[in-house]
Protein backbone atom coordinates (compact mmCIF):
# COMPACT_ATOMS: atom_id res chain seq x y z
CA UNK A 1 0.00 0.00 0.00
CA UNK A 2 1.67 3.12 -1.54
CA UNK A 3 0.83 6.14 1.11
CA UNK A 4 0.00 9.68 -1.03
CA UNK A 5 2.27 11.52 1.33
CA UNK A 6 4.95 10.30 3.52
CA UNK A 7 8.02 12.17 5.28
CA UNK A 8 9.37 11.79 8.81
CA UNK A 9 6.67 12.03 10.71
CA UNK A 10 3.82 12.07 8.62
CA UNK A 11 2.18 9.51 6.35
CA UNK A 12 -1.29 10.08 4.35
CA UNK A 13 -3.43 7.51 2.52
CA UNK A 14 -5.62 8.42 0.10
CA UNK A 15 -9.06 5.97 0.31
CA UNK A 16 -11.59 4.79 2.26
CA UNK A 17 -10.42 4.50 5.76
CA UNK A 18 -12.86 1.13 5.97
CA UNK A 19 -10.31 -0.37 2.87
CA UNK A 20 -7.09 0.92 4.48
CA UNK A 21 -7.39 0.59 8.45
CA UNK A 22 -7.36 -3.15 8.03
CA UNK A 23 -3.97 -2.92 6.72
CA UNK A 24 -2.75 -0.57 9.57
CA UNK A 25 -1.38 -1.47 13.07
CA UNK A 26 -1.89 -0.22 16.44
CA UNK A 27 -1.55 3.59 17.34
CA UNK A 28 -0.94 4.98 20.54
CA UNK A 29 -3.83 7.60 19.93
CA UNK A 30 -6.70 8.50 17.64
CA UNK A 31 -7.10 11.68 17.51
CA UNK A 32 -10.23 12.52 14.59
CA UNK A 33 -13.10 14.41 13.85
CA UNK A 34 -15.25 12.50 11.20
CA UNK A 35 -18.46 13.62 9.35
CA UNK A 36 -21.51 14.54 12.01
CA UNK A 37 -23.89 13.74 9.83
CA UNK A 38 -25.46 17.13 10.00
CA UNK A 39 -25.40 17.97 6.01
CA UNK A 40 -23.18 21.59 7.27
CA UNK A 41 -20.67 21.11 4.29
CA UNK A 42 -23.95 20.38 1.68
CA UNK A 43 -25.09 23.92 3.08
CA UNK A 44 -22.03 25.96 4.01
CA UNK A 45 -22.63 28.94 5.83
CA UNK A 46 -22.87 32.34 4.00
CA UNK A 47 -19.55 33.62 5.11
CA UNK A 48 -18.00 30.42 3.64
CA UNK A 49 -20.14 30.53 0.79
CA UNK A 50 -18.41 34.01 0.40
CA UNK A 51 -15.04 32.72 0.62
CA UNK A 52 -15.62 30.35 -2.35
CA UNK A 53 -16.71 27.22 -0.64
CA UNK A 54 -18.98 25.06 -3.12
CA UNK A 55 -21.50 22.39 -1.15
CA UNK A 56 -19.95 18.96 -0.83
CA UNK A 57 -21.90 15.86 0.53
CA UNK A 58 -19.35 14.41 2.92
CA UNK A 59 -20.82 15.40 5.74
CA UNK A 60 -24.20 14.18 4.90
CA UNK A 61 -23.86 10.42 6.43
CA UNK A 62 -22.02 10.00 10.09
CA UNK A 63 -19.81 6.82 10.42
CA UNK A 64 -21.68 3.97 11.44
CA UNK A 65 -21.12 2.06 15.00
CA UNK A 66 -19.52 -0.58 12.98
CA UNK A 67 -17.32 1.92 11.61
CA UNK A 68 -16.51 3.33 14.64
CA UNK A 69 -15.85 0.14 16.64
CA UNK A 70 -13.41 -0.70 13.86
CA UNK A 71 -11.91 2.59 14.45
CA UNK A 72 -11.34 2.42 17.93
CA UNK A 73 -10.00 -1.01 17.59
CA UNK A 74 -6.69 0.75 16.20
CA UNK A 75 -5.87 2.86 19.29
CA UNK A 76 -5.85 2.13 22.87
CA UNK A 77 -6.62 5.65 23.40
CA UNK A 78 -9.11 7.92 21.45
CA UNK A 79 -10.53 11.42 21.01
CA UNK A 80 -13.63 11.88 18.93
CA UNK A 81 -15.05 15.29 17.98
CA UNK A 82 -18.20 15.01 17.37
CA UNK A 83 -19.02 12.02 19.27
CA UNK A 84 -21.84 13.79 20.78
CA UNK A 85 -23.76 12.47 17.45
CA UNK A 86 -22.31 8.95 18.10
CA UNK A 87 -23.46 8.08 21.37
CA UNK A 88 -24.88 5.00 19.70
CA UNK A 89 -21.63 3.75 19.35
CA UNK A 90 -19.38 4.90 21.96
CA UNK A 91 -19.18 3.97 25.76
CA UNK A 92 -20.43 6.21 28.11
CA UNK A 93 -17.35 8.81 29.35
CA UNK A 94 -16.09 11.17 31.96
CA UNK A 95 -13.23 12.99 29.91
CA UNK A 96 -14.86 14.74 27.28
CA UNK A 97 -13.18 17.54 25.84
CA UNK A 98 -14.68 20.99 25.06
CA UNK A 99 -13.42 23.93 22.12
CA UNK A 100 -15.42 26.72 23.30
CA UNK A 101 -15.97 29.35 20.20
CA UNK A 102 -16.12 33.10 22.15
CA UNK A 103 -16.56 34.31 18.13
CA UNK A 104 -19.26 32.08 17.00
CA UNK A 105 -21.64 33.32 14.16
CA UNK A 106 -25.40 32.75 14.89
CA UNK A 107 -25.15 29.54 12.27
CA UNK A 108 -22.61 27.76 14.59
CA UNK A 109 -22.76 26.24 17.90
CA UNK A 110 -20.77 28.11 21.09
CA UNK A 111 -19.10 24.73 21.04
CA UNK A 112 -18.03 21.58 20.30
CA UNK A 113 -17.59 18.14 22.16
CA UNK A 114 -14.93 15.51 21.93
CA UNK A 115 -15.64 12.04 23.19
CA UNK A 116 -12.58 10.53 24.56
CA UNK A 117 -11.48 6.69 25.99
CA UNK A 118 -10.40 8.47 29.35
CA UNK A 119 -12.10 8.22 32.55
CA UNK A 120 -11.19 11.92 33.71
CA UNK A 121 -12.37 15.21 34.73
CA UNK A 122 -13.77 17.13 31.43
CA UNK A 123 -11.35 20.04 30.02
CA UNK A 124 -12.28 23.22 27.78
CA UNK A 125 -10.54 25.19 25.45
CA UNK A 126 -11.32 28.97 24.57
CA UNK A 127 -10.35 29.52 21.00
CA UNK A 128 -11.66 31.91 18.19
CA UNK A 129 -12.49 31.35 15.50
CA UNK A 130 -11.58 34.24 13.69
CA UNK A 131 -7.85 34.63 14.72
CA UNK A 132 -7.14 31.34 12.53
CA UNK A 133 -8.77 32.75 9.69
CA UNK A 134 -5.29 32.72 8.47
CA UNK A 135 -4.61 29.01 8.67
CA UNK A 136 -7.85 27.97 6.53
CA UNK A 137 -6.98 25.55 3.59
CA UNK A 138 -10.71 25.46 2.22
CA UNK A 139 -12.11 22.79 4.41
CA UNK A 140 -15.48 23.51 5.71
CA UNK A 141 -14.96 22.39 9.00
CA UNK A 142 -11.46 22.47 9.41
CA UNK A 143 -10.84 22.69 13.39
CA UNK A 144 -8.02 25.20 14.45
CA UNK A 145 -4.40 24.12 14.89
CA UNK A 146 -4.47 25.40 18.43
CA UNK A 147 -7.62 22.91 19.31
CA UNK A 148 -5.89 19.89 18.41
CA UNK A 149 -2.34 20.66 19.89
CA UNK A 150 -4.47 21.36 22.97
CA UNK A 151 -5.33 17.79 22.53
CA UNK A 152 -2.25 16.21 21.83
CA UNK A 153 -1.32 17.92 25.32
CA UNK A 154 -3.82 15.88 27.04
CA UNK A 155 -2.11 12.71 26.01
CA UNK A 156 1.40 13.45 26.47
CA UNK A 157 2.57 9.85 26.30
CA UNK A 158 0.77 9.19 22.87
CA UNK A 159 3.44 9.16 20.36
CA UNK A 160 1.76 7.43 17.69
CA UNK A 161 -1.74 9.11 16.15
CA UNK A 162 -3.88 7.93 13.88
CA UNK A 163 -6.69 10.20 11.92
CA UNK A 164 -9.12 8.39 9.69
CA UNK A 165 -10.74 11.29 8.51
CA UNK A 166 -7.61 12.96 7.86
CA UNK A 167 -9.55 16.34 6.49
CA UNK A 168 -7.14 19.23 5.37
CA UNK A 169 -4.32 17.66 7.57
CA UNK A 170 -4.73 19.55 11.32
CA UNK A 171 -3.87 16.50 13.08
CA UNK A 172 -0.71 15.64 10.87
CA UNK A 173 0.50 19.42 11.18
CA UNK A 174 -0.21 19.22 15.18
CA UNK A 175 1.75 16.53 15.12
CA UNK A 176 4.32 17.42 12.79
CA UNK A 177 5.14 20.19 15.21
CA UNK A 178 5.45 18.64 18.38
CA UNK A 179 7.77 15.51 16.68
CA UNK A 180 5.10 13.08 16.80
CA UNK A 181 4.59 10.40 14.34
CA UNK A 182 1.46 10.19 12.47
CA UNK A 183 -0.83 8.50 9.94
CA UNK A 184 -3.56 9.72 8.22
CA UNK A 185 -6.60 8.32 5.67
CA UNK A 186 -8.65 11.33 3.94
CA UNK A 187 -11.05 9.87 0.86
CA UNK A 188 -11.54 13.14 -0.92
CA UNK A 189 -8.13 14.13 -3.21
CA UNK A 190 -8.64 18.11 -2.97
CA UNK A 191 -8.14 17.31 0.50
CA UNK A 192 -5.03 14.73 0.52
CA UNK A 193 -3.30 18.36 -1.52
CA UNK A 194 -4.10 20.68 1.52
CA UNK A 195 -3.20 18.54 4.15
Amino acid sequence: MKPYYQDGYVTIYHGDCREIMPKLGRFALILTDPPFGIGFASQPCAYQRAAGMKPKAWDDDAPDATLIAQMRSHAEKQVIWGGNYFTHALPPSRGWLSWFKPDAPPSMGHFELAWTSEDRITRQISQSISATNSERLGHPTQKPLAVISWCLQQFPDAHTVFDPFGGSGTTGRACKDRGLSCTLIERDEEYCEMA
